[in-house]
């Protein structure tokens, strides 16, 4: 019988009211800052350079080599391109758009003691973007698998009472209900069993066994994915110059997430036996956040072509919160009639705020400059993943999450090479970049491999750059965690246009 004993046992507050996983982790880890065109163009090979804003983000001693004040502001046009395999289907899609992703001010103070190996001081603000989430693609192909395992995950273990509505109560009511007192699991069994893709062995309130009325065969399925969002930095940042080599500096970095995902997954199957024969399922999260994280950079010279740069990032401390909605409707034979039941409850699952550690970043960075006329520069970085934490690590969803991510992150290092040849007013750029996959399982979220192209004029106190740069990588993205974790296969080709104006203040 569909009834629910309401015991007054509060709203949870625990983590698994929603189920954070290690692609959240993943998603919010990775840096790459967008940056001006000139560091774009040399594919942020800047880390013992410093002298533009961008390079501020990467090493906070590079605001202490601007030798006057110095502003930029950058534009970029980015553009993603996803080939989709799905088991016998593939598809393409784009999604272009045009964001300022980067903006600061450098502000230099010479000393005017001349005793005083301190030679300038430098106070710099800048924004830059560090990750762009907007992406679309599609999937569809014929599975042997259907979305009842999603909800038979879910449900098999718990008590019918607890995941039915009441006689005469609403489904929007129960779905609220069931959520605020038994958390995310029981809603998506309460989904499945009121959508009638589930059945429970027996009609009692005390059953915990359930079978599906989607009969074993092949399933045609079709799966959107939409996204949008950002993850941007503002950097507060003092620097210095100790006598004539040496560079030192602190950055002060204040992150914010924006982030919302919408799939939507269409099944069908005309199966012999099978009582439901269409399921519609929509998924939509938005999610915000706010970090910490600090940085400290030295550059020295070693000689008058050599430097070297230093920089520990240390982790950053995420708060997040997030929102869910939710859509499941099926059509199933009743007697030879088709009939549609429609679980749409206009209920926003609002969950408690969490705690998210990415892990620090070490990077090193050589750089041969050949007088006026142009530099070679190389950057390697290192980044212990499997340090990632979800807190407070007491709780045990959290715990058992974090134990994952140690057993399937890896330590991944990126390699960035960049050059600059200047002729008169004008700069030549280019660069390449490696970075390694952040897991141990590379075949299920590849490196990244990118190259870049631009062009710099110098009009004196002003200077416009021009860049180009594409990345490529793969990944077999899950439809979902539990359940149909059947993975689409994404070849993600990302391209980028930046202009930047910078100019002497």
């Amino acid at each position: 019988m569909k009834k629910l004993s309401l015991l007054v046992i509060g709203v949870l507050s625990m983590s698994n009211l929603v189920a954070q996983d290690i692609s959240d982790a993943v998603r919010y880890s990775l840096d790459e800052i967008q940056g001006s065109a000139r560091f774009r163009s040399m594919s942020g090979a800047f880390g013992a350079l410093g002298g533009d804003m961008s390079a501020v983000s990467i090493n906070p001693a590079g605001s202490s080599i601007f030798n006057e004040s110095h502003a930029s502001i950058s534009l970029s046009n980015f553009n993603v391109n996803n080939d989709v395999n799905y088991f016998n289907g593939f598809s393409s899609s784009s999604n272009s758009n045009i964001d300022l992703n980067q903006t600061g001010a450098a502000f230099v103070f010479r000393n005017t003691n001349q005793n005083s190996p301190w030679r300038k001081f430098v106070i710099s603000v800048a924004y830059d973007k560090v990750s762009d989430f907007d992406n679309d693609w599609f999937a569809s192909g014929t599975n042997t698998n259907s979305i009842d395992s999603y909800f038979l995950a879910y449900a098999q273990g718990l008590r019918l009472d607890e995941i039915s509505a009441l006689p005469g109560e609403s489904l929007s009511d129960a779905y609220s209900e069931i959520g605020s007192f038994y958390g995310f699991g029981n809603q998506q069994a309460f989904l499945g069993y009121e959508s009638y893709i589930l059945e429970p062995d027996s009609d009692t309130d005390d059953n915990t066994t359930y079978f599906s009325s989607i009969a074993p065969g092949n399933f045609d399925q079709e799966y959107s994915y939409a996204a949008r969002g950002y993850n941007g930095k503002f950097a507060f940042n003092i620097s210095s110059q100790f006598k004539d080599n040496l560079y030192i500096g602190l950055n002060l970095n204040s992150h914010f997430i924006n982030y919302e995902k919408s799939t939507f997954l269409k099944e069908t199957n005309s199966n012999a036996g099978s009582i439901v024969n269409e399921v519609r399922f929509q998924n939509n999260l938005a999610t915000t956040g706010s970090g910490f994280s600090f940085q400290l950079g030295a550059i020295a010279k070693l000689s008058e072509e050599f430097r070297a740069g230093l920089t520990y990032n240390s982790p950053t401390w995420y708060t997040i919160a997030e929102e869910t909605t939710q859509y499941l409707a099926t059509v199933r034979d009743d007697a030879g009639t088709n009939v549609t039941q429609i679980i749409d409850p206009f209920v926003v699952n609002i969950f408690p705020e969490y705690k998210l550690q990415t892990p620090g970043k070490l990077t090193g960075s050589l750089a041969y400059v050949f007088g006026e006329q142009g530099l070679i520069s190389f950057d390697y970085s290192r980044k212990d993943y499997g340090s990632t934490k979800f807190k407070p690590t007491s709780d045990p969803y959290f715990a058992s999450q974090n134990n994952f991510m140690s057993d399937n992150l890896k330590i991944a290092s990126t390699y960035r090479l960049g050059g600059e040849y200047r002729y008169k007013q004008l700069s030549f750029r280019g660069g390449y970049r490696m970075e390694e996959s952040p897991y141990k399982n590379d075949s299920f979220y590849g490196d990244l491999k990118g190259f870049s192209l631009g062009l710099g004029y110098n009009f004196g106190n002003t200077k416009l750059d021009l860049a180009f740069d594409q990345s490529d990588r793969n990944v077999n993205n899950q439809l979902y965690s539990v359940g149909l974790t059947d993975a689409a296969s994404i070849d993600t080709k990302n391209t980028n246009v930046t202009l930047s104006l910078a100019f002497t203040l």
